[in-house]
C-alpha cells in the first residue's frame, strides 16, 4: 500500500501541487479578508465599549459561525454562482468570530496603567493603539488568526463541492473513482498545509512577542484561543 502511494505521488505530484496551491490561495484570501475586517472592528469595540453594539456585532459573527458549511455554500450559490468567489466569501464569514473575539480580548487584557501612562506622555489615540496596545495584544490576535487559518484550511476542502477546486476536488474525485491513493495523498497534503501554517504563524507570534516585550519592558498578554 505504501509503495503504491509513493508511486502515485511520484506520478501525480504536479496535480497535487497545483491543487494545494489553489487550496492555499482560497485560504489566504479568506483569512486576509477576515483580518482586514475583524481586527479593526475588534479594536473599535474594545476602545469604544457599547453593550448594544458589542452584542449586535458578536451576535452576527456568531450566527455565521453556527451555520453549517454546506448550508452557507448552498445559500451563496444563487447569489454568486459557483466557483472561487462564493467559497472565499463563505470562508471569510467563518473567519470573523475567532479573530474578532481574540482581538477584542487582547485589547481588553492590556494593563490599563500602561494606556494611562501613554496618555500621560502625550500619545494620541492612534499612537497609543499602534505603538502600545497592538504589540501587547498581538499574541491574542495571532492565536485567533492561527486557529482560524487551521479551520479554514480544513473547511476549504468543501469548496470543491461548488467548483472552487483545491485539494477537496481531488478527494471527491478519489471517492468517485474509488482511488485510495488519490484520497490519502490529497488528505495528507491538506493536513500538512494546516500544520505548516500553524507552525509558521506560531513562529511569527513568538518573534513579534519577544520584540514587544523587549521594547516595552513588559510581558505581553498570555495568548489564548477564543473560540
Amino acid at each position: 500500500m505504501l509503495a503504491d502511494l509513493l508511486d502515485f505521488i511520484a506520478v501525480r505530484y504536479p496535480d497535487l501541487l497545483a491543487a494545494a496551491g489553489r487550496h492555499l490561495a482560497i485560504t489566504v484570501a479568506a483569512v486576509l479578508l477576515g483580518i482586514l475586517v475583524a481586527v479593526p472592528l475588534g479594536i473599535y469595540l474594545a476602545e469604544r465599549p457599547n453593550r448594544f453594539l458589542n452584542g449586535l456585532v458578536f451576535g452576527i459573527a456568531n450566527l455565521f459561525q453556527t451555520i453549517p458549511s454546506l448550508a452557507l455554500l448552498a445559500v451563496l450559490i444563487p447569489l454568486m454562482g459557483i466557483g472561487t468567489r462564493p467559497a472565499v466569501i463563505a470562508l471569510f464569514l467563518y473567519s470573523l468570530l475567532p479573530i474578532l473575539r481574540n482581538t477584542y480580548a487582547g485589547f481588553q487584557s492590556v494593563d490599563p496603567s500602561v494606556t494611562e501612562a501613554a496618555k500621560g506622555m502625550g500619545c494620541g489615540t492612534l499612537q497609543r493603539i499602534f505603538l502600545i496596545q497592538l504589540p501587547l495584544a498581538f499574541p491574542y490576535i495571532m492565536a485567533g488568526i492561527r486557529l482560524t487559518t487551521v479551520y479554514i484550511i480544513s473547511w476549504a476542502t468543501l469548496a470543491a463541492l461548488i467548483g472552487a477546486g483545491g485539494l477537496g476536488q481531488l478527494i471527491i474525485s478519489g471517492i468517485g473513482v474509488n482511488r485510495k491513493e488519490l484520497i490519502i495523498s490529497a488528505s495528507l497534503l491538506a493536513i500538512l498545509l494546516a500544520l505548516a501554517a500553524d507552525w509558521l504563524l506560531g513562529m511569527a507570534e513568538r518573534r513579534f512577542s519577544r520584540r514587544a516585550k523587549a521594547k516595552h519592558g513588559l510581558s505581553p498578554v498570555t495568548p489564548q484561543m477564543e473560540t
